[in-house]
């Protein structure tokens, strides 16, 4: 049997395939609150064979938003609209999951068609937040530095998140620790300048993103999986690498953490990455094996020969497709049929099934 299409049971809750869709955003919703096209787009990849379909990084608060078009769980009007989207990839054998988050001082930008340059407040836009007031490239504007007091909210902000996730009708929780946002700003040495508790010390730059995912796990479902995708190196001498990240996710492992996410990069602007095919999966695997975590695949996985592979050498547990999910949303059925893999199909499609 084909190891791409093998089940997949973490704490109550059992994945049809190995196939996840990748959280990657639309910027079109309005105040944070998801619209059609979102009940299009993310139920095509369920209809399209997907076990997983994640969520865009959903913010935890409005200045927790990448741009003022992403979607957002911080209020019951979110809650609302995101129970038609999460029923409706049920409904197709597949499970919704959602990824919170913080942009930290990569908030407050517009989205990539318009140039992806800051949104001053005067045009709708906002302040950025984050560890310290170090900008993210040249011309970024310089973030506020989050106070004391802005860190037990923020931990709040991310645990009322999840439990409207619960209520949204979402059935995972992954955690945005990576690319250059606000909590994988905290874990990296290159953004996180601070002298206090929670900078400097590799303890005391995991202190946050520890008590976030804590408090998470403790507001979500005991039934339910909770994931967390890092960045398990920043692909620049001094700043975070996959040594910090076997021990930060050996931690998340203690709290009841379910899976990693491993992806990498995209704290600083300019970071000389390797990419190619399957380039991120020697993270996934080093973190599974070195901390005893299922672990998920992703970046340039593209065709199902590579996916397998991926999986039945032990690589990764999962893999998960972004790119190459927006080419091809049924690219799940056509792995499977190009590796002899009788899945079920849609009833309204098996017409095209061959």
């Amino acid at each position: 049997m084909s190891k791409l299409f093998e089940p997949l049971t973490l704490r109550e809750l059992t994945f049809k395939n190995r196939i996840f869709v990748s959280p990657m955003c639309q910027y079109s919703a309005r105040e944070g609150v998801p619209s059609p096209w979102h009940l299009v787009h993310l139920g095509s990849r369920a209809v399209g064979g997907a076990a997983l379909v994640l969520t865009e990084a959903t913010a935890v608060s409005p200045e927790g938003r990448i741009s003022p078009g992403d979607t957002g769980l911080w209020n019951e009007e979110q809650v609302e609209a995101w129970k038609p989207v999460t029923r409706f990839i049920r409904d197709q054998g597949a499970v919704p999951g959602v990824q919170i988050g913080h942009a930290g001082r990569k908030a407050s930008c517009s989205p990539p068609w318009e140039g992806g340059g800051a949104v001053p407040p005067q045009q709708g836009g906002w302040i950025p937040e984050a560890p310290s007031p170090v900008p993210f490239s040249e011309g970024s504007p310089v973030p506020r530095e989050l106070s004391e007091e802005d860190l037990e909210r923020l931990t709040g902000l991310f645990a009322e998140a999840a439990k409207r996730a619960d209520r949204a009708g979402f059935d995972v929780v992954e955690l945005h620790m990576a690319h250059g946002y606000l909590l994988h700003e905290f874990l990296s040495p290159l953004s996180n300048r601070r002298t206090d508790a929670w900078g400097g010390s590799l303890e005391n730059r995991m202190r946050l993103p520890l008590r976030v995912a804590g408090a998470v796990r403790e507001a979500w479902p005991a039934g339910k999986p909770l994931f967390v995708r890092i960045s398990v190196t920043d692909w620049v001498e001094g700043g975070w690498d996959l040594e910090q990240s076997v021990i930060f996710s050996s931690r998340l492992r203690e709290l009841g953490v379910d899976l990693m996410d491993c992806s990498s990069g995209a704290l600083v602007s300019n970071a000389p990455i390797p990419a190619g095919p399957g380039y991120q999966t020697q993270f996934a695997q080093a973190i599974r094996e070195q901390c005893g975590i299922a672990a998920g695949a992703v970046g340039m996985i593209t065709e199902p020969v590579q996916a397998e592979h991926i999986l039945s050498t032990g690589q990764a547990d999962a893999v998960l497709l972004a790119r190459e999910l927006l080419r091809d949303p049924y690219w799940p059925l056509r792995a499977a049929s190009d590796l002899g893999a009788d899945v079920e199909w849609p009833a309204q499609y098996r017409r095209a099934k061959k």
